[in-house]
């Protein structure tokens, strides 16, 4: 029989779908279940975005440009510039959601065997952009007990070896939904500078700041225009996820020239998606008020009613719409398939990230899940008291 290939076999199934199949299994026995496990939010997509699809009058779907339409990159750059991040069109390239994004950027600065340094926990998905370009992830550790807030830098230069090219940051961060400040970012920058590294900045959550806080692009860091490669995507800033259009954003022209290359190799990004993405552009602030409105509305609720149960650490998340969170448990993985298995309180359930899959370091996040507020409140309601009723019946808790 052919064998599969190396790189097939090292790519990680996602840690966010595994339980999925035990899931099924739960519905299929008529168990209600919550979903909390996964990033997809319920907020409604905007109406002049939902209206470009159902307006439109298009005889045949084409290629666009393998950079994406003019149209969408000039509309874009000027929604750049509202946020002070000076850049045109040429200097974005349109993508296949915010993934593909990730990808041309490590494929573009990166050769097989190099390093990138990644706080952790990290986006799971990381780890198999970093597989497919043949790129080492090398971790650096953010606590609970800090809230996830960026490691010391001195944690960083210890990690920096011959082969380190770059450092990758989400911010606001998936899963922790931590909230990097100016001055940490400004010490990251330093450090990008020092080392001549680059700085992957994944920031497709930039609208979900609360509690007064603003974002910091890595954009705005003076003297790293070189080095800063901007991610980004218009899935969970309109929620928009299936329209699947990312971007890559950069001043680094041989980069843009690379990434190109590798654009072209897959012809063009979805011609409908762009079209909804350009017209995502003009939804009015007063859409993304109400939204933040409602995901602190969510994020209070839940944080107040995890911490009140015995064992539970929670810290409060300034961004994004996740939180990652310490449990009483020996075994977060166990315990959340055992949630789906074996659990189930007025014939209801919840699903839940284990936070393993978020870790690179073996052993670390066993106590942890991530928990997406992504659920009403009546609902994110009913699965947090759900979850303090299956933590005193499981049978790994721990005392």
């Amino acid at each position: 029989m052919p064998r599969i290939s190396e790189k097939g076999r090292l790519m990680p199934a996602s840690p966010i779908r595994k339980l999925v199949p035990f899931a099924e299994e739960a519905k299929r026995k008529g168990i209600k279940i919550y979903h909390l496990n996964i990033g997809q939010p319920d907020i409604p997509t905007p109406r002049v975005a939902l209206d470009a699809i159902h307006n439109n009058t298009l005889e045949v779907v084409e290629y666009s440009h393998s950079a994406g339409n003019e149209s969408y990159r000039r509309k874009l750059s000027e929604y750049y510039r509202a946020i002070d991040i000076d850049v045109d069109h040429n200097q974005i390239i349109i993508t296949t959601g915010g993934s593909e994004a990730i990808l041309f950027a490590l494929l573009s600065c990166l050769d097989p065997g190099d390093e990138v340094i990644v706080p952790e926990p990290f986006y799971a998905n990381y780890n198999g952009f970093a597989i497919t370009a043949g790129v080492k992830i090398v971790p650096v550790t953010s606590s609970i007990e800090t809230g996830f807030a960026l490691p010391p830098i001195a944690d960083f230069e210890k990690l920096i070896t011959s082969r380190t090219r770059g450092v990758i940051i989400c911010n606001p961060n998936n899963p922790t939904g931590y909230l990097y400040s100016e001055g940490e970012m400004e010490k990251l920058g330093e450090l990008i500078k020092k080392h001549d590294l680059y700085l992957f900045s994944d920031e497709v959550y930039r609208e979900f700041c609360y509690d007064g806080h603003s974002h910091f692009s890595a954009m705005h860091i003076k003297g790293a225009e070189q080095n800063v490669i901007l991610l980004d995507s218009v899935s969970k800033r309109y929620s928009a996820c299936g329209v699947r259009i990312g971007a890559l954003v950069t001043k680094n022209m041989d980069i843009l020239y690379t990434a190109i290359k590798f654009a072209q190799a897959r012809l063009s990004p979805p011609s409908l998606g762009q079209i909804v993405g350009e017209a995502a552009l003009d939804t009015p602030q007063d859409y993304f008020d109400r939204v933040s409105e409602e995901y602190i509305m969510r994020r209070n609720l839940m944080v107040d009613m995890l911490n009140k149960i015995d064992g539970v650490v929670c810290p409060v998340p300034k961004g994004a719409f996740y939180t990652t969170v310490r449990l009483p448990v020996d075994d977060a993985d166990q315990f959340s398939q055992w949630l789906l298995s074996d659990f189930e309180y007025d014939n209801e359930t919840l699903m839940l990230a284990p936070a393993t899959g978020f870790y690179s370091t073996p052993g670390l996040g066993k106590d942890e899940v991530r928990i997406a507020y992504v659920l009403n409140k009546e609902d994110l309601e009913k699965a947090m008291i759900c979850l303090e009723k299956a933590l005193k019946a499981y049978p790994g808790r721990r005392l």
